[in-house]
């Protein structure tokens, strides 16, 4: 058996200093590595999130991580508290909202935004089902 330790994303992107900036203000989350030109790894405040965003074509790295990440299926969700006033937080900084708040039967309240890189973010609130 492989015994895990963590687990984080890593995506391909050329939009390092958007997605860092974006993390950063909108999440809260802090860089714990950051070379502009190779790799951007993120933590969230609570320690429990981290994210990785690479630069494409960088020569340290193999052939199939050059290309650029096709976000289209692709979604980060982070949960939280309270969708509602994550909702509104998101509005008063004029994100890019791709799905609007709403509730769904399945136990959940959420809504989504668009990174930098074109990556949907998912920012859920679970609730009991309907």
């Amino acid at each position: 058996m492989i015994e895990v330790q963590s687990m984080f994303p890593v995506m391909v992107t050329p939009q390092l200093d958007a997605v860092k900036t974006f993390y950063e203000s909108i999440f809260g989350f802090t860089t714990v590595f950051y070379e502009k030109a190779f790799y951007l790894h993120l933590v969230s405040p609570n320690g429990a999130v981290q994210l990785g965003f690479l630069m494409p074509g960088h020569p340290t790295q193999p052939d199939f991580l050059h290309p650029l990440m096709n976000p289209d299926g692709y979604v980060i969700s982070l949960e939280v508290q309270d969708a509602e006033k994550a909702y509104d937080f998101a509005k008063s900084q004029s994100l890019t909202v791709s799905l609007p708040l709403k509730e769904e039967v399945w136990g959940q309240y959420h809504f989504m935004v668009t990174d930098p890189a074109g990556i949907q973010v998912d920012v859920v609130q679970n609730i009991d089902p309907k």
